[in-house]
């Protein structure tokens, strides 16, 4: 009897011990943050990277009531910031903004990156994406995909494209498209896609990818002529059809932009985070100010995001290994 009341005792202490500790849990999510939180940005300011994170910061602030500060970190093809990410201690108070490299350098760098990009992060949300626009010069005879994919076929190696560098969003995009087309089209990357741009518009290169925002003018004004987008249809450009549309549906290169957070992080912390970027992301005023920017506004939650980064890295690293392309 002795011996039932003392198991009794043991499971009823530990019943009321797990039942408290529910609410203390509760109050660590609900609490969070109580410091302000870095959100570090591997490039340097002024990027799509920065914009983004600029933009989320703001409304993260407003939601949580704690500073949102961005810090750039600029080096290393994206590397340097994203490694002082995947080293943070894992209490909320640094988070990270990532582009399509995080997804593209596993591929490029393979056991050379000084982290494990699935291992080592706890995505948190996907916020947004951008469709690129395949655009050609004036003088190139194709006023659409599939004119200027058997122009290609006719003149190999005669079409250059131009990419803001070597394994680049814009370069890897061009790239599916020489694969998923079958053609010999020769890449010429620049320092950055202001340069690549300028000359497409001089006509020293025949083609690129280009993101609205850079491009957009120019297809207006007629220095350039827009071929088709990744992605769906966009407001700014609603008359140039989607690759799928114009016959390529395997080129689907769209660089994303999202919250990741250190491995670590409580999965209750990471759910507050998310669920507050993604419904900033969802609704006004901020879904239309990224519209207008030429973002596909996203908000997901974690697991699709998780999702979405094992299906790019797979995705990538087909595209890389097909294309033998090495880091520059």
């Amino acid at each position: 009897m002795r011996l039932m009341n003392r198991r009794s005792l043991i499971q009823a202490a530990a019943s009321i011990a797990a039942f408290t500790a529910l609410p203390v849990r509760r109050s660590i999510a609900q609490s969070y943050p109580q410091r302000p939180v870095k959100i570090i940005v591997p490039y340097a300011a002024g990027g799509a990277s920065d914009i983004i994170a600029r933009l989320i910061a703001q409304h993260l602030e407003r939601d949580l009531g704690q500073p949102f500060i961005v810090d750039n970190r600029a080096g290393g093809a994206s590397i340097v910031g994203t490694q002082a990410v995947a080293n943070a201690a894992p209490n909320g108070d640094i988070i990270g903004v990532i582009d399509s490299a995080f997804v593209i350098n596993p591929g490029l760098f393979g056991a050379k990156l000084p982290y494990d990009t699935v291992r080592d992060f706890a995505p948190v949300s996907l916020l947004v994406t951008s469709p690129l626009v395949l655009v050609v010069h004036p003088s190139v005879a194709a006023n659409s995909l599939k004119e200027l994919v058997a122009l290609a076929a006719a003149q190999p190696g005669k079409i250059n494209f131009a990419s803001a560098g070597l394994g680049t969003a814009i370069h890897l995009a061009g790239e599916q498209f020489r694969q998923a087309a079958d053609i010999d089209i020769a890449h010429i990357p620049y320092r950055g896609g202001a340069p690549a741009i300028t000359d497409l518009i001089a006509g020293q290169v025949q083609m690129s990818f280009s993101t609205v925002p850079a491009i957009l003018q120019h297809v207006k004004s007629g220095k350039v002529r827009a071929l088709a987008v990744t992605g769906q249809r966009i407001d700014q450009l609603p008359d140039v059809p989607t690759m799928a549309e114009a016959g390529l549906p395997a080129v689907d290169a769209s660089p994303l932009f999202g919250i990741v957070a250190p491995a670590a992080l409580p999965q209750d912390i990471v759910t507050r985070l998310s669920g507050s970027a993604a419904a900033g992301i969802k609704n006004e005023p901020l879904r239309s100010r990224v519209i207008e920017l030429g973002f596909a506004a996203v908000g997901s939650a974690p697991g699709e995001f998780r999702s979405r980064i094992d299906d790019e890295i797979a995705k990538w690293v087909r595209v890389i290994d097909k294309g033998n392309i090495k880091p520059g």
